[in-house]
């Protein structure tokens, strides 16, 4: 029995990850002048990328070679002028691969049914065979999709360097007091791999009209057959022809998807009332074997290895992000009563913050402080301050975090924006405390975040501030 779901979990897994997504779309057309558009702007877009962090991953090597022969010299003056002539031989033979780089290896799903749409758009006979503009624009995108593939192969050919020279560092010069460098060279290693996975994520992630453009050729036979013999896919894997009956005849007696779902169900049929619970933890218990493997193997420097994280090394994950993905959006709410000198208050604010880290964010701010009168019976909508904000999260465990922040606020009530300008009537707040992160399930918000702060200068207030401040904050989408 465990057998059987061992294996089922490895097919249905296979299956989950072959599956192209679609998105639904009343029109059922797609426009080919858009989806070239947005084939070429992404893929361009990413060769640009691609590029250049691996432009940034060879500088910084060699400016770290540079450092580590001046350092070994003072050493062993024989050992660096054997060292920098090895590594001369190794950066020649790197250029040469370079500038004459081979056919891409690594299997990208959705590199490959970008290039094949393309080509099977810019075939002869294609749904497009007559129209000659659009077949010059084709064949812009074909050749920007090409060199896509020749920099991520470079890339492949970088990422082998970076590596051998981490272990050929590690070898000859970690006895002699290089661990700093070594350290630094795992690092961008490290990073290295991430970024350009992350590249190829993107990849891997279809907008709209590249799924509707797979959607409605893959309901074509046309396009069945053109992919089954030009796709990266068929080159790696001989894809069977239903037409062939050599082919069927080769997969008679293998079992399908349907047969092994009907011999699970027969067997939690037959396994009494509690044989569906038994079934979700001989699942739970192989996907953890199927962890384990990967993990194993990835330790044993197999699969994407060149991605190890090195030892003792806690990665910064937001660093192979750009800096928009790094930026947290956020809105909060204070209330306070009324006292002799203010209404009841709302303050509303609005904040922009940086993740520098996954355990540290900075960010700025501001607020309004609406007025609402003195109760129910005495409703009154008013202006009643502004302020300027600046903050600092910094996660300690789980989900709860140290908050503290810089404020200035304008507390009196205001008709008119020239009244801002009297910076005497502008109060310092300092803010430090603590805050938990709550996750929703919200279409504008990700996350609710309650704030328990102690204002450290109120006393400094005339007024006198409120020394306790509580707030709710909100990670917008």
């Amino acid at each position: 029995m465990r057998t059987i779901l061992f294996f089922w979990l490895i097919v249905m897994n296979c299956q989950a990850f072959g599956q192209a997504a679609a998105s639904s779309d009343s029109s059922g057309s797609f426009n080919p002048d858009k989806y070239i558009a947005a084939v070429s702007k992404k893929t361009e877009k990413l060769t640009e990328q691609v590029s250049n962090e691996s432009d940034r991953a060879l500088q910084s090597l060699k400016k770290q070679e540079e450092r580590i022969i001046r350092k070994l010299s003072k050493i062993d003056s024989v050992k660096a002028k054997a060292y920098a002539l090895a590594a001369k031989e190794k950066w020649e033979s790197l250029e040469a691969r370079l500038k004459n780089p081979s056919k891409l290896s690594q299997y990208i799903p959705g590199l490959d049914s970008l290039s094949t749409t393309l080509n099977f758009l810019n075939n002869e006979t294609g749904p497009l065979k007559q129209a000659a503009e659009i077949k010059e624009k084709i064949s812009a995108a074909i050749s920007k999709t090409d060199e896509l593939k020749a920099q991520l192969k470079k890339a492949e050919d970088i990422r082998a360097f970076l590596k051998e020279r981490k272990t050929q560092i590690k070898e000859q010069l970690e006895k002699l007091g290089f661990v700093k460098e070594l350290k630094k060279l795992n690092k961008q290693v490290y990073y290295y791999a991430q970024q350009i996975n992350a590249y190829k994520e993107i990849l891997n992630d279809p907008k709209k009209i590249e799924q509707k453009a797979l959607e409605l050729l893959s309901k074509t036979k046309i396009w069945k057959e053109f992919f089954r013999k030009n796709s990266m896919l068929a080159s790696l894997f001989r894809l069977p022809n239903p037409d062939e009956p050599l082919n069927m005849a080769s997969l008679a007696g293998l079992q399908t998807r349907a047969q092994v779902n009907n011999l699970i169900q027969q067997q939690i049929a037959s396994g009494g009332p509690n044989s569906q619970q038994q079934l979700q933890q001989n699942l739970q218990a192989a996907q953890s074997q199927l962890n384990e493997l990967k993990s194993k193997i990835l330790k044993a420097g197999g699969g994407s290895s060149d991605a190890e994280m090195p030892e003792g090394f806690k990665p910064n994950n937001q660093k192979t992000k750009s800096f928009l993905q790094r930026l947290e959006y956020g809105a909060n709410v204070q209330t306070q009563r009324a006292t002799n000198y203010f209404p009841v208050t709302s303050d509303l604010g609005l904040s922009l913050g940086y993740k520098l880290n996954d355990k540290s964010v900075i960010g700025i701010g501001a607020s309004y402080k609406l007025g609402l009168g003195r109760g129910w019976n005495n409703i009154s909508v008013s202006h009643q301050g502004l302020g300027l904000r600046s903050y600092v999260d910094w996660k300690i465990k789980g989900s709860f975090w140290i908050s503290g922040g810089y404020e200035q606020n304008y507390r009196s009530a205001f008709s008119d924006f020239d009244q801002l300008r009297d910076r005497n009537a502008w109060q310092k707040s300092g803010l430090i405390g603590i805050s938990k992160v709550v996750s929703i399930k919200s279409k504008l918000f990700k996350k609710t975040k309650l704030m328990l702060l102690w204002d450290f200068l109120s006393g400094e207030q005339v007024p006198r501030g409120q020394p306790v401040v509580f707030r709710i904050g909100y990670n917008i989408k």
